[in-house]
């Protein structure tokens, strides 16, 4: 098949880790793929390049930019009579714009995260209009699915849940001897018993109610240590807040990262703090690397994490209910290994990039073919 996926840019984040596996993947398969970016490249396109997977950035402006619907449209044309992929709502809707009167044989969206905050936006009116053209809608978890079911058009039938995979054999099981190479490297003590958390800086991510959990934790238990794994815009107030509450020593902010699997490996805890989540990448590399998980219990996460089965899930924004539950499992190493090794099992059973990509197949070749205005065709 003839593959084209379409994202916003392939900046380093849970979407674009899943567009850059799965093209991987369908490449290895024998597919022809390329992306397109309807901004700009961004990080990981380097990576799809060294597989010999072509892409493109449309370099799109603010507002209506003809130019790049335009550059947008040649790259359709490239891929018409093939498989149309975009993911989230502003690709597809300008994908669809640019390829009025290009045919495809199949035409899939994929919407990351829980999505629709605002459903009466202008985002999401556009979206919604670009959806008549279009074969699936795909929902990463099934209470987005749930979320999405009264918004999509004919949702009963176009309607699809596709849980996200990652590539298992990045994630070594964690072991003691990693998190001694950890703890040295950043100069945390031998003894130290290490969390970690894995997500650009961001309000959704709540990174601050972690840090202040984390606090009570170390008050509790001095030989802890917290990484937050990843950056953004918030990192200089979440620095100010770790000072203020007296955890700064203890606290390491690592940034944007390219070892995060290694990383992993040193960890003896594994947290998600969000106010907000699809199907969360983070928490599969977790399980996926051994780590007992405490998340909060928000979108798609208790379809990853089991509680008290392979971590604990508490309410989102109980400050309270996080720290005792790290306390909890960073005080108890036999009971942490337990839950991390069950994590394990169940992301090489179910959270596997194979398994995500033969159901994407399976939708690539299981509906009747349509056109950007609606019209079905001829398969």
């Amino acid at each position: 098949m003839r593959i084209l996926h379409v994202v916003e840019n392939l900046e380093r984040g849970g979407l674009e880790r899943v567009v850059v596996d799965l093209a991987r993947m369908q490449r290895d398969q024998g597919h022809e793929v390329r992306v397109a970016c309807l901004f700009g490249r961004g990080l990981l396109a380097a990576e799809l390049e060294a597989a010999g997977i072509e892409v493109r950035a449309c370099g799109k402006r603010s507002g209506l930019d003809l130019a790049a619907l335009g550059r947008l449209r040649r790259l359709l044309r490239e891929g018409h009579g093939g498989i149309l992929h975009t993911h989230n709502a502003a690709a597809h809707y300008h994908a669809m714009l640019a390829a009025t009167g290009i045919r495809f044989a199949r035409i899939v969206n994929t919407r990351h995260g829980m999505g629709i905050a605002r459903p009466r936006s202008r985002r999401e009116w556009l979206y919604r209009r670009a959806l008549r053209g279009t074969d699936y809608v795909v929902a990463v978890c099934e209470a987005a699915r749930a979320r999405y079911a009264s918004q999509v058009p004919g949702g009963e039938t176009r309607l699809r849940a596709v849980p996200n995979g990652i590539r298992i054999d990045r994630f070594a099981q964690a072991s003691a001897s990693a998190r001694a190479r950890l703890a040295s490297t950043l100069d945390l003590g031998a003894d130290a018993r290490i969390a970690g958390t894995v997500g650009r800086l961001d309000p959704v991510k709540d990174q601050a109610m972690l840090l202040q959990a984390f606090a009570r934790v170390h008050e509790a238990l001095p030989r802890a240590a917290l990484l937050l794994i990843g950056d953004g815009a918030l990192r200089g107030e979440l620095e100010t807040l770790a000072g203020t509450l007296g955890i700064g020593a203890r606290v390491r902010f690592l940034g944007d990262r390219d070892d995060v699997p290694a990383l992993l490996g040193g960890l003896d805890l594994f947290v998600l703090p969000s106010r907000s989540e699809g199907y969360s990448i983070a928490l599969l590399e977790a399980c996926a690397s051994g780590l007992p998980i405490v998340a909060t219990d928000v979108g798609g996460n208790r379809e990853i994490v089991e509680d008290r089965c392979n971590g604990r899930l508490v309410p989102a924004g109980d400050e309270r209910a996080l720290a005792e539950a790290m306390l909890a499992l960073l005080d108890d190493p036999a009971c942490a290994s337990g839950l991390g090794r069950a994590g394990r099992e169940w992301a090489k059973a179910q959270a596997s990039l194979q398994a995500m990509a033969e159901r994407y197949q399976r939708l690539y070749d299981g509906a009747p073919g349509h056109g950007p205005d609606g019209a079905a065709t001829a398969s």
